[in-house]
């Protein structure tokens, strides 16, 4: 587990756009309750987290058509949270980070670690907004 004050300011940096956390397996469960569409983003401590994943999807919120729910988990903080929110996101392996659009709780996209790293911010932004559009 990480400690909480190096994890702060990467929790900040979705909180800060709307991003509602969720520390634990009843606000995971009551989250995937939520109807319309919901993003739920894995966040992580690791580089590609803080270059590309949270930065992308910051810029994908700007779109004019965006979930009616997001949502974040912290990989390595909040673990029974996040082991239950992947569970949603099966039959994609764990990753971290990691990005999932559901609709009405069914699973319509999803970003896995390999489609982030490597990959710029406004790539994954546009990948997000692509399925915004056809889903939200």
């Amino acid at each position: 587990m990480y400690p909480a004050e190096l994890v702060k300011p990467m929790r900040e940096d979705l909180t800060s756009v709307g991003f509602t956390e969720l520390h634990t397996t009843d606000d995971v469960q009551a989250a995937m309750k939520k109807e319309g569409t919901t993003l739920v983003v894995v966040n992580s401590v690791c580089g590609c987290a803080a270059a590309n994943a949270r930065p992308g999807a910051r810029m994908a919120l700007q779109n004019a058509k965006t979930p009616d729910n997001i949502f974040t988990v912290f990989a390595g903080v909040d673990r029974e949270a996040t082991d239950l929110a992947r569970n949603f996101m099966v039959p994609f392996p764990p990753s971290s980070p990691s990005m999932a659009l559901f609709k009405d709780g069914e699973l319509v996209h999803m970003l896995e670690r390999h489609h982030i790293e490597g990959r710029p911010a406004e790539l994954i932004a546009d990948n997000l907004i692509d399925a915004f559009n056809e889903h939200c």
